[in-house]
């Protein structure tokens, strides 16, 4: 990994993809999304304070757990402006996602229990699908395809 001196206290595209390990593709959307900034210079190329690679690595963290990038952009604008999330930032949000994940585990966990069971959209029988209508909840009220939205098919051509 290459090393950056101390003194240098803005980054190029290239340097804080280098030391982040995110692609510069990555880091543009990132920047697009509003979870890390940058000023241009004269020449019009991006320059990232060094606090950036905090940034990145928070949400490459946040990320790798499942953490949608929205939620992270919302947990990211709740810190004062260009303020670099700390140890006490991460315990503090990665607490509150934590109801989250566990929702997700489960559901994770009902996919790989019943996934035998499941032959996936084309579902012979969506009334009693363990994966879209657990415990048939949606049983009294509605059956079949109907429990997804409808798509609009193409236009069937009118008879002359």
């Amino acid at each position: 990994m290459p090393q950056i001196p101390e003194n240098v206290s803005e980054l190029t595209v290239g340097q804080l993809s280098a030391r982040s390990g995110a692609a510069v593709s990555a880091l543009h959307f990132y920047e697009s999304k509003g979870l890390i900034s940058s000023r241009r210079t004269s020449g019009n190329q991006r320059r990232y304070h060094r606090d950036a690679l905090r940034r990145v690595a928070f949400v490459r963290a946040a990320q790798r757990v499942g953490i949608p990038l929205a939620t992270i952009g919302a947990a990211l604008a709740g810190l004062p402006e260009e303020r670099t999330p700390n140890r006490e930032d991460w315990a503090r949000l990665s607490g509150a996602w934590r109801a989250e994940l566990d929702e997700r585990i489960r559901q994770l966990g009902r996919l790989r229990d019943h996934l035998t069971d499941c032959i996936g959209c084309g579902c012979l029988s969506l009334e009693t699908c363990v994966l879209s209508n657990p415990g048939d909840v949606s049983g009294d009220s509605i059956s079949g395809s109907r429990l997804f939205p409808e798509r609009p098919g193409p236009k069937e051509p009118r008879a002359r």
